[in-house]
């Protein structure tokens, strides 16, 4: 009978513990995706004036990490706009400033419903086909929904769109290239909670 009722009362310990254990899991859990994202933003300075970018972390995580990894290291530091069409877009992250270069490595295509090429200012990765972003991004100077699908896009002007204007009316070349070069001074990171 003794052995019955020790047997019993740490059978009913067990179910206690083991009840207590898993409520505060979900607790834990729920915490987590009940909390805020932060917002990340890309402050450009360049030779025509500064302008911010939301990043788009939450739709596109990968392609976001790779662009705050570059900015971060200095990577785009005295870079150039190396085309740029008006009424079209802006592009630069070339460090050979023709078009061809890029950091060493690529990424794959990260695509969202939830930021697409709707209107002017948004940030997008440019490519050679399919999953050969690296480095060289575009800022749209107005809608350009045919690149939906195509282009990754990461992030959205939220200060500073007539710079960005204002660089999409530069002087250029045959080859769209400004005549006078458009230069990133640098690009900074700031989280913001």
């Amino acid at each position: 009978m003794w052995k019955k009722f020790v047997t019993l009362l740490l059978f009913a310990v067990c179910v206690a513990v083991a009840a207590c254990g898993s409520a505060e899991a979900p607790k834990a859990a729920s915490t987590k995706a009940n909390a805020k994202p932060q917002r990340v933003l890309a402050l450009f300075d360049t030779s025509k004036g500064k302008f911010q970018v939301q990043l788009a972390t939450e739709a596109a995580p990968k392609t976001c990490a790779n662009f705050i990894k570059l900015a971060e290291s200095g990577f785009y530091n005295g870079l150039t706009f190396h085309r740029v069409i008006d009424g079209f877009m802006i592009q630069g992250g070339d460090p050979q400033g023709n078009g061809t270069g890029g950091p060493g490595y690529t990424i794959p295509d990260e695509f969202s419903d939830q930021i697409r090429h709707s209107g002017p200012g948004i940030l997008s990765m440019a490519n050679r086909g399919p999953n050969t972003g690296g480095s060289q991004f575009f800022i749209t100077l107005e809608a350009t929904p045919w690149l939906d699908g195509k282009h990754a896009a990461f992030g959205r002007v939220v200060e500073g769109m007539d710079v960005v204007q204002a660089i999409g009316k530069v002087k250029t070349d045959a080859q769209d290239k400004p005549v006078e070069p458009v230069i990133i001074k640098t690009i900074t990171i700031k989280t913001l909670d």
